[in-house]
Formats: structure tokens, C-alpha cells, sequence
């Protein structure tokens, strides 16, 4: 969220906002404050304000703050309209199946499963580091069709997904902030020197984005924004 947070930072100096209230000192000192579990309400509270106060002829800055958003790992672009991407799309680097408790030797976080799905049809691990620790791990269910994946949220961004406008929507998991998107999208994977690999990209389902402590998940498949977010309540 750094990058992202001096953005709009600068961008807090453009608000115009009526009297009474003044909203933008309540806005700043949010985006002051270190705790972590602030930062997207900031970013959503500046970035709302920003389109709603900026007068027509900053239309453009708004534009270009809503057209790119960064939240619990996952980079999301809005485009005039998701194109499928052609071609089979390669996996992600390194990825492979692995047995349950292998893939929890293999990456850094605990894997925790959904009680209301149960154990997963299978289970991959991806992006290794020189030392061998994973940086994602995948449950499938459904044949493949519902994903969850998992991945370090302390290493970046590790998804980036392009979405027609307004093609995401601010929710919550267990009170924290979420993200649905709620129609298809085209996915690829960001690998660890924050390059978007196009290879990998893919016409992705339906997911919620959240994030607990320093894991972030995504959860896809043909599901409504209440079924997916209770799965999502259901990790264990």
C-alpha cells in the first residue's frame, strides 16, 4: 500500500470539500495512522471523496486514482472491457501438487482450510524462493471450478486483475475490509520482481479478496458475494 498511500497523500491537497463538515483533516489523519488494518479504509475514504468532490475539470485525477487500486495483495486495474486472454495460460512459476501437509512445510503461513467445503480435492504450491519456501498455495475444489489461494501478503503484489468499471465492490470478512468483484475478469500472477506475467493471464470467476494478519487470500468461483463470503468466514 505505500506507493498508493504517497499517491493519494499528494492527491489530499486537490479536496474541496462543503462546509459544514470539512472532511479532509478526518481523511488525513487516517492516512497517518500506522495501524495497518486502516490503511483500505483510508485509501477507500480518500478515493470515494475524490470522485465525488473533485469538480469536472479534475475529472481526469479522480479517473486515474479509481483506475488502479492496491488492497491485500492484488493489484486492480479497471478496463473498458476484460478481452479473455487467448491461448492456454501457463501455471504459476514453479507451481506443483503437493499433498496437505507437505504444502504447509512449504510455505511460511498456515493453511487454513473452510469448514463449510471441507478438505480439497487437491492442493498446489507455486513461486518458490532460493531457499525453497513457497509463496502461494491453492485449495481446489469442484474440479478446479472454486479456488482459494493464499499467498505471503508481505511479499507484494502476487495477483493483478483488470475489471470493467465499477466491477469491484468494498465488503467485509469478520468485520475487516474485503473486496468482491462480481463478474468475470482477466487474472495473471505478479511475480516477486513485480512484473505482471501476461502468460499466466486467465478469464477468472466471481472473488472476494481479503487479507487476516499476513496472509492474503482469493476466493473464485461461481458464487454469490454471500456464499463467498461465507466460505471465507468458515477458514479454519
Amino acid at each position: 500500500m505505500g506507493d498508493l498511500e504517497r499517491e493519494l497523500r499528494d492527491l489530499s491537497a486537490w479536496l474541496e470539500t462543503p462546509e459544514p463538515p470539512d472532511v479532509t483533516a478526518r481523511v488525513r489523519v487516517r492516512l497517518d495512522r500506522p495501524v495497518r488494518r486502516w490503511r483500505p479504509l483510508a485509501a477507500a475514504a480518500l478515493v470515494a471523496l475524490l470522485v465525488a468532490l473533485v469538480p469536472p475539470t479534475r475529472a481526469a485525477v479522480a479517473d486515474a486514482v479509481a483506475g488502479l487500486l492496491r488492497f491485500a495483495g492484488v493489484s486492480i486495474a479497471t478496463s473498458s472491457a476484460p478481452t479473455p486472454p487467448a491461448g492456454t495460460p501457463s501455471p504459476l512459476p514453479a507451481q506443483r501438487t503437493a499433498a496437505l501437509d507437505e504444502a504447509q512445510r512449504a510455505v511460511r503461513f498456515p493453511i487454513r482450510l473452510p469448514a463449510s467445503l471441507g478438505p480439497p480435492e487437491r492442493v498446489l504450491v507455486a513461486d518458490p524462493d532460493p531457499s525453497g519456501v513457497c509463496r502461494v498455495a491453492t485449495l481446489l475444489y469442484d474440479g478446479g471450478a472454486l479456488r482459494i489461494d493464499a499467498f505471503d501478503g508481505r511479499l507484494n503484489l502476487a495477483f493483478h486483475k483488470e475489471v470493467t468499471p465499477p466491477g469491484a465492490e468494498w465488503t467485509q470478512v469478520d468485520g475487516d475490509f474485503a473486496i468482491w468483484v462480481d463478474r468475470p475478469h482477466v487474472l495473471s500472477y505478479v511475480d516477486r520482481a513485480g512484473e505482471v506475467r501476461e502468460e499466466t493471464a486467465r478469464l477468472a470467476a466471481s472473488t472476494l479478496i481479503w487479507q487476516d494478519a499476513d496472509v492474503s487470500y482469493r476466493l473464485e468461483g461461481s458464487l454469490s458475494k454471500a456464499e463467498a463470503i461465507e466460505i471465507a468466514r468458515s477458514l479454519r
